[in-house]
């Protein structure tokens, strides 16, 4: 065991968007010296930057981590996996790039856990906004000039475009903005891309200050513990092959994720005194509150095959992946420029005028989990039905404690009556949407689910659904919640309202595990904002519009310039 003899005025955990951002703040914007340490590998790999990319490197071992959950009941035994980014820039690497902020009554529920009234929408907007650099939109709900790249789709699918004609058909409005204010509708998704190509978190946040002597980033490095002295933490203790290190640093902030933020904690000794116990691991402060919580937008699919040519099937085989891999160089668009996401639709199926709870995919390709019996392969397309505010709550756990092991994740999806009561709906909705035009031109069948159980609205139709959906669920990649922030008289509550965690001083969450409960879309837009306010409370930076960004009481004085 060795110490390191260089000091960074901050360690950072975890190089996905979050700490991406944060990295890359306190380097540009406070000079500071700052140490970023990411398990993962560097983003060198082609695919990682081309949108369309991201689909292979989904079951690639190499960029992800996966997660597999412990065996369900109330899912017949299965044991869903939630996959997660692991190389540079982590999820922002290797998600489907969608941009949603979620509802405002989505941060309303924060205010309500927590009490702290800054962290409304409308105290939230000015960080989305200045970090967004809009290609379409200019106007009060965005930014055109900040680091992070949103735009439209560089490729609009046959299907994508049939889809949201279809869902119009139905009744659902059109949509041109889904982050205006106003989810509900269909229309296509703005992405995280400029130009056909992903604007990751590396791209946005780090790519600016890459060469600066103040910043380091070591990849291929695991943190196996943060470095606790009395009730301060002063550092991390990491392995790189089968070497450790000590290295020290002035506050250390995680942003590994919210499977791997509360199994650090936990292996740091921090957290639920039970579970420590059981591993004999050293207590430092008593948290029950870490690894519960977890929340994860879960979705089932309907899945049809066409009756021509439709969709993105063997565009990535033999003559059309060399002329689509042409197009993409010469023009960056095409084929490899799509997200494979284009188009989607928010709804209320119990309420259409209310606000929605479920959001749709449209896939121009059949899609579904590796356990999943997959029908055979063929042109077809999925629409996938996810619930956006989901409560069933789930947790994770230590398996040893051994740093190189994965915990184990219950994520309970449809474990809540109400979960899986919507996710039926979604499926009949998805179901109408198929069967008008012009997208019902282009099917030649319902595959998946039994079309019998789809049509008739029937108690027996109802479990046999309520059985898809058991046997099909899967991970929208989204986990959160599980190191959360509350009031200081909630006794399950991980952090207090600036981010910091109870009984330790200098450290900090700045990721989803964080969030009191999971936002209303796609979480990488939101994960940076807050990461972006985590910074702006530690520095005590103020915002435009706000009279002061330090409204919460740190347990330990916000440091001002690093110099």
């Amino acid at each position: 065991m060795s110490n390191a003899k260089k000091h960074y005025d901050f360690i950072v955990i975890g190089a996905g968007a979050a700490g991406c951002l944060t990295a890359g703040r306190l380097v540009r914007d406070h000079g500071a010296r700052v140490l970023l340490v990411e398990a993962g590998a560097r983003d060198r790999n082609p695919l990682i930057h081309m949108p369309a990319g991201f689909v292979k490197l989904l079951t690639n071992r190499d960029y992800m981590t996966f997660h597999r959950s412990a065996e369900h009941a109330h899912l017949n035994g299965r044991q869903p996996s939630i996959p997660q980014g692991k190389v540079l820039g982590g999820g922002s690497s290797v998600n489907a790039m969608v941009y949603i902020r979620g509802q405002a009554r989505d941060y309303d529920d924060w205010v309500s856990l927590t009490g702290d009234e800054s962290w409304r929408y409308e105290r939230l907007l000015p960080h989305f906004v200045r970090l967004e650099g809009n290609t379409t939109f200019n106007n009060a709900a965005h930014g055109v000039s900040g680091p992070l790249k949103v735009s439209d789709g560089a490729n609009l699918s046959d299907v994508s475009r049939a889809f949201v004609l279809a869902a119009q058909q139905t009744g659902l409005p059109f949509n041109a903005d889904f982050n205006s204010g106003s989810q509900m509708g269909t229309g296509f998704y703005q992405t995280t891309t400029f130009r056909g190509r992903r604007c990751s978190g590396v791209d946005a946040f780090l790519a600016p200050v890459m060469d600066d002597s103040r910043l380091e980033i070591r990849t291929g490095t695991t943190v196996t513990r943060i470095l606790i002295e009395g009730n301060t933490a002063t550092g991390i203790e990491v392995q790189s092959g089968s070497q450790r290190e000590q290295i020290k640093g002035g506050q250390v902030i995680l942003t590994a994720g919210a499977l791997v933020t509360p199994k650090l904690l936990m292996l740091s000794g921090i957290g639920p005194q039970k579970e420590l116990a059981r591993l004999n691991i050293p207590m430092k402060v008593d948290l029950p509150g870490v690894g519960e919580n977890l929340q994860d937008h879960h979705e089932v699919p309907v899945v049809a095959f066409c009756n021509g040519r439709y969709g993105y099937f063997n565009q990535d085989r033999g003559w059309n992946q060399i002329r689509n891999g042409l197009q993409y160089l010469a023009f960056h668009n095409g084929p490899v420029a799509s997200n494979a996401v284009e188009a989607g639709a928010f709804f209320n199926p119990d309420d259409a005028s209310g606000a929605p709870s479920i959001q749709m995919f449209c896939l121009p390709t059949v899609y579904l989990d590796p356990d999943v019996t997959s029908t055979r392969a063929t042109y077809g397309f999925t629409l996938n039905s996810c619930v956006m505010r989901p409560k069933s709550r789930g947790r994770v756990s230590l398996q040893t404690a051994d740093p190189n092991a994965t915990p184990i994740v219950y994520p309970n999806y449809l474990q809540h009556p109400d979960d899986l009561r919507l996710s039926i709906a979604g499926l009949r909705r998805a179901e109408r949407i198929m069967r008008a035009g012009p997208l019902a031109d282009i099917v030649e069948r319902i595959v998946l689910p039994d079309e019998s159980a789809l049509g008739a609205e029937t108690a027996a139709s109802d479990e046999a659904l309520a059985e898809h959906c058991r046997r099909t669920v899967k991970t929208v990649y989204h986990p959160a919640g599980t190191a959360r922030m509350g009031a200081d008289h909630d006794p399950m509550a991980v952090l207090h309202n600036d981010l910091t965690v109870r009984g330790i001083q200098g450290l900090r969450v700045f990721d989803t595990s964080s969030w009191p409960t999971i936002i209303s879309g796609n979480t990488v837009a939101t994960t940076y904002a807050v990461a972006d306010r985590g910074v702006s409370l530690m520095m005590g930076e103020t915002l435009p519009g706000e009279p002061t960004q330090r409204d919460s009481v740190a347990e330990s004085p916000p440091v001002m310039q690093v110099l």
